[in-house]
């Protein structure tokens, strides 16, 4: 496919899209536009890009395909400012938004012009940001919903599909109350869970002074998506406010629940409980990725010597495997410590744990 692709928003999701379109389609022309100028400027320094609008009007006039890949928010603003410009008749304009109804509905004065809009939401992340971390492979068999209203012509959907092939990802198609109702129960309500553990732990510790220095480890892992950006976390909540109202309420009867077995002693209750929670747990889909991007961890026993955390590291950059973190869980004086090395996939962590064996006696496992 040939044609005129601009991306708003040259972050980690709207770069990554704009290498696989590239990767897809030689023919296709790509043109970025970011608040940040300096974003855009790496953008086509790095080849991410063919061009770099100077504003929104000049990226969008001639667009076969428009692609928003900004915080919901500022979604619903932009869509409200291409409204207002004389845009192809036939063009696509998408989103990659967390949540979908509100923005479906800010697109309304498009769908009036018989503009053709189709929310979109790739599920896919990385503990990384900005268009440096941007990668063809990100949405690799990661899910990407589309929520086109009733009225959208098949064949549109079809076209968009085409454009964004490259991603490899598999494509559902939703309504966009769907979509939100089905995020906010496996994404966005996981997050103010998350939130919530921490923000309590943090209160406690006022008390006790240990709890700080006792939660890291396993409770660091449990809540990691708490450190996700709380800008975005805000707004999320906010567009996606009532599915949320309804499932804290939910959670609240859950807690009440464990509350009340907890108060009767019911032994027999609470293995079940928690038998239960493990069956469903261990069921879950382990190479699929989901709502929340993955964390594909390595731990490596490690002795305390000078120098072993680079010279790990370095055979893993001789093995061109590049990692997202690494962290060291405890160590001291004389004792094995244990090093926690992220990878963008599973592949990766595969062929770490390999080389490590390769190159040291190290002890590994993997993480769950």
């Amino acid at each position: 496919m040939n044609g005129r692709v601009f991306v708003i928003g040259l972050g980690l999701i709207g770069g990554s899209l704009a290498l696989c379109i590239k990767k897809e389609h030689n023919d296709a022309v790509i043109i970025g536009f970011d608040i940040n100028s300096e974003q855009a400027r790496l953008a086509k320094m790095l080849g991410v890009i063919d061009e770099i609008a100077g504003n929104i009007y000049d990226g969008a006039i001639d667009a076969d395909v428009i692609i928003i890949a900004a915080p919901v928010t500022e979604t619903e603003q932009l869509l409200q400012l291409l409204a207002d410009i004389p845009l192809k008749s036939e063009v696509i304009v998408t989103d990659t938004g967390s949540t979908k109804s509100k923005i479906v509905g800010s697109a309304s004065r498009l769908k009036q012009r018989g503009i053709t809009f189709i929310g979109g939401h790739p599920m896919a992340g990385s503990h990384k940001s900005g268009i440096s971390a941007a990668k063809e492979i990100l949405f690799e068999n990661a899910f990407y919903l589309l929520t086109p209203e009733e009225q959208i012509d098949d064949t549109k959907v079809e076209t968009l599909k085409e454009w964004l092939v490259g991603t490899n990802a598999k494509f559902l198609t939703i309504t966009p109350e769907n979509h939100d109702y089905l995020t906010g129960i496996v994404s966005h309500f996981p997050h103010i869970i998350a939130a919530a553990i921490v923000r309590q732990t943090e209160k406690l510790s006022e008390a006790e002074g240990l709890i700080p220095r006792l939660a890291a480890g396993g409770f660091r892992d449990i809540t990691r998506i708490a450190s996700s950006s709380p800008g975005m976390w805000k707004d999320i909540l906010l567009h996606n406010r009532d599915i949320l109202i309804e499932l804290l309420d939910k959670w609240q009867e859950e807690m009440n629940g464990v509350k009340r077995l907890l108060e009767k002693e019911n032994s027999v209750a609470i293995l079940d409980y928690f038998q239960q929670a493990k069956q469903f747990r261990d069921g879950l889909p382990q190479k699929e990725k989901g709502a929340i991007p993955a964390f594909y961890d390595l731990f490596v026993d490690i002795p305390d010597y000078p120098g072993v955390v680079s010279e790990i590291t370095g055979y893993l950059a001789k093995e061109k495997i590049s990692i997202t973190n690494i962290r060291i869980l405890e160590t001291r004086e004389d004792i094995i410590g244990v090093l926690v090395i992220s990878f963008q996939t599973d592949e990766d962590r595969q062929r770490a744990e390999k080389c490590i064996g390769t190159y040291t006696s190290f002890a590994t496992t993997t993480g769950s």
